[in-house]
């Protein structure tokens, strides 16, 4: 099992990419960078490409509406030439109200749009000639106002003719595309005690469909990781997190995450946070996250207990963990679990 962890938006980019090889040298294997509606994440791999030696380096996400098959293939293409192939293409839909309120665009055909991106880039990182037709045309035709367009291929050579392509993926159907198509999968707020109920089937029915020369599906899942006297504390530091997601990140009735949560079993808990949330009462709707959802999407306590978590995020079927160090030295923890790996 490798190590992983991610960079999230709402830090400073510069510090945390400097944090990042740290971890590098501690022995970490890749790093992901969030993008949400803060800063590019393109451009923070760039720097990181820099910083780094080793370590893959992987988007998680970019989002299949803001920008079109043909440049998600371009900027991976980039990354894999800047890294030395070391990219990692991590997409998926993202929500509504990110899609609608911050890119102006229409959320429609979010699994259609998923397999036609991993489809083009395929395509383009083989250097095809591409003509495609479908949520995408490439070229444009005349008929919905083309005029000089013709096909292309990508006009710099890849370092790599096929870079992996992660998906975020919670709901059954996009599970199932994942399993079926891509490298490797990133859910999010992953319980390993409740996966299998929960997406064994899809993963199942995905892989049966699945080309045998993409290998098995790669899963990247984890938490907070602390580690000693008192680290059980950390556990309460997803509440605002899940609370964010749970509650805010989508309408009632359109939250992927709050209808994650209640097929784990939390539905009373999931309403709950949700009413808070949504009526600007953030303090009660983390409060009401239930603690022990809080415990098992962690890697928080004494060792023994922690070196379990590790394990039964493994037996579940995880290949990469993702961690998120807390502590005065993150690097010697990460020291640390990469021994049990």
């Amino acid at each position: 099992m490798d190590l992983s962890t991610t960079l999230q938006y709402d830090t400073d980019p510069r510090a945390a990419a400097d944090r990042a090889a740290d971890l590098e040298r501690a022995g970490l294997d890749a790093v992901w960078v969030a993008e949400a509606y803060g800063f590019d994440s393109p451009t923070i791999m760039g720097y990181l490409a820099a910083r780094t030696e080793r370590m893959r380096i992987g988007s998680a996400v970019l989002n299949v509406y803001s920008r079109t098959p043909a440049l998600i293939a371009q900027t991976a293409a980039g990354l894999d030439a800047l890294t030395g192939g070391r990219a990692v293409l991590g997409i998926g839909a993202s929500g509504p109200q990110v899609v609608e309120g911050w890119h102006g665009r229409r959320y429609d055909r979010p699994l259609g749009r998923t397999r036609e991106t991993i489809t083009v880039a395929r395509r383009v990182w083989r250097r095809e000639v591409v003509e495609h037709h479908g949520i995408t045309d490439m070229p444009l035709p005349p008929e919905k106002g083309g005029t000089l367009g013709k096909p292309l291929k990508l006009l710099t050579r890849p370092v790599r003719d096929s870079i992996p392509v992660y998906v975020a993926a919670l709901g059954p159907a996009n599970v199932r595309m994942t399993a079926e198509l891509a490298d490797g999968w990133l859910p999010f707020l992953y319980v390993p005690e409740h996966a299998g109920k929960v997406w064994g089937a899809p993963l199942a029915e995905g892989a049966a469909l699945r080309d045998p020369a993409l290998g098995p599906l790669g899963i990247v899942a984890g938490g907070p990781l602390a580690i000693g006297e008192g680290a059980e504390a950390v556990r309460d530091r997803m509440r605002p997190l899940i609370a964010l997601y749970v509650g805010g990140m989508g309408a009632p009735g359109r939250n992927f995450y709050h209808d994650l949560v209640c097929s784990y079993g939390y539905e009373a808990e999931a309403h709950a946070v949700q009413e808070h949330y949504l009526a600007g009462r953030k303090r009660e709707a983390a409060a009401a996250v239930p603690a022990e959802l809080c415990e098992l999407t962690c890697l928080a306590g004494p060792e023994g207990y922690v070196r379990e978590r590790v394990e039964a995020f493994r037996e579940s079927g995880v290949t990469t963990l993702n961690v998120t160090p807390v502590g005065p030295d993150p690097a010697r923890l990460v020291a640390r679990i990469k021994e049990w790996l």
